[in-house]
């Protein structure tokens, strides 16, 4: 995953798809199914509509105040990238969504109250 917002100092990340051959519309509708929010959004210098996309946006916010630390967020790019590889694999997709519940099975942010 190619960051292009300056590095990782804070809790946004802007990523370019053009690797992978793919637009942030057709990434954010696979990553969706596959469990994993984000949004697209427009790259420096985009040659896609702001409709469409180069790029996406990930924040980490919701993920760190859940507990979740740097292997979580390696297993995170991971996934990710499987899913930008095969994004019109329902299997790939369906296999993905597995291994984000059991991720997110373990970190809750918000647990239910005790007592």
């Amino acid at each position: 995953l190619r960051i292009i917002s300056g590095g990782t100092d804070n809790h946004l990340m802007l990523v370019d798809l053009r690797p992978f051959g793919v637009t942030g519309a057709v990434a954010q509708d696979a990553l969706d199914a596959a469990g994993i929010t984000l949004n697209k959004n427009t790259i420096p210098d985009d040659p896609e509509s702001p409709f469409v996309t180069s790029g996406l946006r990930l924040g980490t916010a919701s993920v760190t105040t859940a507990g979740r630390g740097p292997d979580e967020m390696r297993t995170a790019a991971v996934l990710i990238g499987r899913v930008l590889r095969d994004v019109d694999n329902p299997d790939t997709i369906s296999a993905v969504r597995d291994e984000v519940e059991g991720l997110c099975e373990r970190f809750v942010p918000y647990p239910p109250p005790r007592g």
